[in-house]
This record gives C-alpha cells, sequence and structure tokens, in this order.
C-alpha cells in the first residue's frame, strides 16, 4: 500500500509528532511504502521526501509587525498547496493519514487532496476540531466546552489563547474560516480518536457521530521489551513544562512535606526558569530538562512512578503508554482520558484535578508501598499495555481502517 502521513513536524517535538513517525516507521516495517509531508527544520529526522516539504513557518519567533504580516499564512498556505500537490502526483499515494494541520500546513492541503481523489484520515490528537485553540480550555486555564455546537466567538470573548484578545481572534477567524470554506465532513473520510474520552467528546458535536474509530495510541516493539518491576528511588514527570500539564499542582504538592525520594522532572516549556529558580532551593527536586532515546526510558525503568498531573483533556498520554509498557505505575488526574487507563489502587492512583492535598497524600502513599504490592502493580501495568498498546494490533486496527476507507472511496 502507497500511504502518505502528514503533519505539521517532522522531529519528536511532542506526542502528535512522536505518534505521526512512530506510525511510518510502523507502517515500513510491514513493507508499505511510506510518504512523509511536513515543513523543514533542522531538528527533522531525515527522509528521502524532505525536497516537498514547506520552508519553516515560525509564527511566534517573528516580531509584532511580522506576525500581523504573516496572518493570512496561518490560515493557508499556497506553497503547502503546490508542494502537495508535486507529491501527489509523484508519488501517487492511496490513502493519507493526516496528524496535525492547522496553522502550518494549514488546510491548503485538504483541497490538493480532494482533487486528486485521495481518502483521508485524520488523528484527533487534540481538539481542533471543536475548539478554535485546539485544547478546550479558556484564558483563565479553566477547562471549556463552550464552543461545542456554538459560535467559535466565545475564544475572543474568553481570550482562550494564551489570554491574548489578539491571539485569540485569530485562532476565532482561522476556526470559522476552515468550517466555512473547508467544512471537516466533506474532507475527512475517517476520524481516529485515540481515546473513549476523545470519541465521547467529539460525538457531543452534531458533526461527528458518524465518522470516528477509537484506536488507542501504541508502543513500539512492546514484545521486546522487559519492564523493571523493582520500585525506583525517584517519581518522575516528563513532559511540557506548560501550565496546563498541571506542573505547578505537582510542584505544591510534592513540597507540601518531607520527602523520602526526590521529584526528577523532564521537559522543557515556559515554565522552565520558574521551576529552575525553585529546584535550586529544595534539594528533593531535580530539574533535567530535555530526554530522549534511551536516557529517557532508563530514566522510566527506574523510577518509583510516573506521575501525570494534566488539567486539561489529556487525549490518551504518551506517558502513560511509555510508563505502563515498561512496568512502571502511575499517579494521573481524573481529567480527560487519563482515568480510562489508569485502574486505581491496581496500576496507579487517580486523585482530583488541581487538589494538591490529595495528591500530596497519594505521593506518601506510593512512597511506602511494599516492595510485594509494587510488583503486583508493575505487572498489571504491563499486562494492560499488552492488551491495550501493543504494536501489532495497531498495525491490524490500522490497516483494517486504511483498507475500508479506500474501498468505500472506488
Amino acid at each position: 500500500m502507497r500511504i502518505l502521513q502528514i503533519n505539521n513536524c517532522h522531529y519528536r517535538r511532542g506526542g502528535a509528532d512522536i505518534v505521526y513517525l512512530n506510525t511510518g516507521k510502523l507502517l515500513e516495517e510491514h513493507g508499505h511504502m511510506v510518504c512523509y509531508f511536513s515543513q523543514e527544520n533542522i531538528k527533522n529526522e531525515e527522509t528521502k521526501f524532505s525536497n516537498y516539504f514547506i520552508k519553516e513557518a515560525d509564527f511566534f519567533g517573528k516580531s509584532f509587525i511580522q506576525k500581523i504580516y504573516s496572518i493570512p499564512r496561518f490560515f493557508y498556505s499556497f506553497e503547502a498547496k503546490n508542494s502537495i500537490s508535486k507529491l501527489l502526483n509523484d508519488f501517487k499515494p492511496e490513502v493519507a493519514h493526516i496528524h496535525l494541520y492547522k496553522g502550518i500546513l494549514t488546510p491548503s492541503i485538504l483541497k490538493k487532496l480532494k482533487e486528486h481523489k485521495i481518502p483521508v484520515i485524520i488523528t484527533l490528537h487534540d481538539y481542533g476540531l471543536l475548539c478554535p485553540h485546539n485544547l478546550m480550555l479558556d484564558g483563565k486555564m479553566n477547562i471549556c466546552k463552550r464552543c461545542i455546537n456554538a459560535s467559535a466567538l466565545n475564544c475572543v470573548f474568553h481570550k482562550c489563547n494564551r489570554n491574548s484578545l489578539i491571539l485569540s481572534t485569530v485562532s476565532s477567524i482561522e476556526f470559522i474560516f476552515h468550517k466555512t470554506f473547508f467544512p471537516f465532513l466533506k474532507y475527512f473520510d475517517k476520524i481516529i480518536a485515540v481515546s473513549k474520552f476523545g470519541t465521547e467528546i467529539h460525538q457531543e458535536s452534531n458533526e461527528f457521530k458518524d465518522k470516528i474509530d477509537f484506536l488507542y495510541n501504541f508502543y513500539p516493539e512492546l514484545d521486546k521489551t522487559k519492564i523493571n518491576s523493582k520500585k525506583g528511588s525517584y517519581f518522575l514527570y516528563l513532559g511540557r513544562l506548560s501550565a496546563e500539564k498541571g506542573i505547578n499542582t505537582l510542584i505544591t504538592a510534592w513540597v507540601s512535606k518531607e520527602r523520602e525520594s526526590k521529584l526528577k522532572v523532564v521537559g522543557t516549556g515556559e515554565l522552565f526558569v520558574e521551576l529552575n529558580d525553585l529546584t535550586t532551593k529544595n534539594d528533593s527536586i531535580e530539574l533535567l530538562g530535555f530526554k530522549t532515546g534511551i536516557e529517557l526510558i532508563n530514566l522510566i525503568k527506574n523510577a518509583s512512578f510516573i506521575i501525570v498531573p494534566s488539567e486539561w483533556y489529556e487525549n490518551n498520554p504518551l506517558t502513560i503508554i511509555e510508563a505502563f509498557s515498561n512496568g512502571k505505575p502511575v499517579i494521573g488526574s481524573n481529567v480527560g482520558g487519563i482515568p480510562e487507563l489508569i485502574i486505581n489502587n491496581k496500576t496507579g492512583f487517580v486523585f482530583t484535578t488541581k487538589n494538591t492535598s490529595e495528591l500530596s497524600d497519594i505521593i506518601t502513599t506510593a512512597e511506602k508501598m511494599d516492595d510485594k504490592t509494587y510488583s503486583d502493580f508493575s505487572f498489571r501495568c504491563r499486562k494492560f499495555a499488552e492488551d491495550n498498546f501493543s504494536d501489532k494490533n495497531h498495525y491490524n486496527n490500522l490497516i483494517d481502517i486504511y483498507t475500508k476507507v479506500i474501498n468505500d472511496n472506488k
């Protein structure tokens, strides 16, 4: 099968980018011809299709005046339209699988895919089909569902994009432009939700009820991964250092009591400097910055618990997939797709979102857990991963989706 994978980013920046690259590799390993379409970046993984990539679009790296002039590019990219047209003519894919495209590749690519009669699948890594700012958070960082089946101007009224009136206005106009000229149901033949929660919340919209399939993300080569069922000496947070990820709640909960363990924090983001100043005053917290590859896997394997304190509708966190696949239990907030993954008091613990006192007490309970109980947790985590995050099962289910969409479009 000839398959086109599409994403705004071609390096491992975040969860959606990792899934995009892992999916391409999985398909290649099964003998399929995979093509990629993205934007240029010095960090990009190597691919022979990079000559089709568009120039890097760095909206936030521009001056204020440059940002104003680049706003139309945020809505529609003629460069992306022309580049993907050349790629489609040369590669002739049987199916296209989109991950993230808004703001960079833009909906300009959808029209070309439709003109070439390529069936299109999109995986929902965020809530961009429901929310102008993708995260379903308002400007005060409260969970917000106002735009489902209602006006996208709610994004302006509540300054949902970084609490900025200008950015929120741009997001709302872009969302309205997209829905008006590139309606989702016209251009997407199948929508893949990566959590049960994601499926349910999209089905609240009148648009998506009949086009959604549910498929968890996967862990590459799960059957070759050996677990560490021994309790580690530290707890681990890994992810973006930003407010919606709940890192401030975690730090507050951690320092509220004397700890026997250390907290290691892996990641970068806008709160890095603030957290760095704080951790210099508390030797039980270690800020490690960005990690990847074997170094990151070893940090996961040797941890005690992984903590996922998110305060937005986290969809299907790769952090939990990585933790369970390596036999590590998780402490997670009861929001979005997190609680459907954690079996409370069996594969980890669930706490009330933003509740620092409850989280602090759970951390203390986890610290005092005996080795036998911990080992039982570890093996249940791995069993859950084998049942839900297998690359083999994911491949079979994904190919079934591709095949059905292709046959339906003949």
